[in-house]
């Protein structure tokens, strides 16, 4: 049975780092069915849905990162289970993070597994419909990603312009 309370609304993250030249990203187990799925979750009061997903990140997974910008990669809708046993409506706002650390110990750690894999095979595990357009939207500018960032200029003493 459908719920008739409103859309919920979430946001995840699809983490990634570079390993050698290629963009990997993490993929989590589902709690429930130890599906294949990103680190989502509802939106706090007074969080903004970037600074939701960061936590959804840290408390699932166990990293912490920098959103790639206020834009959201993008969304996606599924039917959420309640403990009621309705489905509810839910919209997924998706947020592009580059991996910065890797935590020893986190909320759900002992919850759920983790994986680094290429976006090719993270389109094969993930069993989230509306996950899989995005990670193939990723997959357009991968190699964009994986360039090497330029390091910012080094100060030196006086004005860093003029050494």
């Amino acid at each position: 049975m459908i719920t008739t309370n409103p859309t919920l609304q979430q946001t995840g993250v699809i983490a990634y780092r570079i390993h050698g030249k290629q963009v990997r990203v993490l993929l989590i187990t589902s709690r429930d069915t130890g599906r294949w799925i990103i680190p989502k979750g509802n939106i706090n009061a007074g969080a903004t849905p970037a600074k939701a997903a960061e936590r959804e990140a840290y408390e699932e997974a166990g990293i912490r990162g920098n959103i790639s910008g206020a834009i959201p990669l993008g969304f996606y809708t599924y039917f959420k289970i309640l403990a009621s046993g309705e489905k509810c409506p839910t919209t997924v706002e998706v947020y592009l993070m580059h991996v910065a650390k890797r935590l020893k110990k986190w909320p759900e750690q002992r919850e759920r597994k983790l994986s680094w894999v290429s976006l090719k095979r993270a389109v094969r595990l993930v069993q989230e419909p509306g996950v899989i357009p995005l990670l193939r939207r990723l997959m357009e500018f991968e190699a964009d990603l994986a360039k090497p960032i330029a390091p910012a200029p080094v100060a030196r003493s006086g004005n860093w312009l003029n050494p």
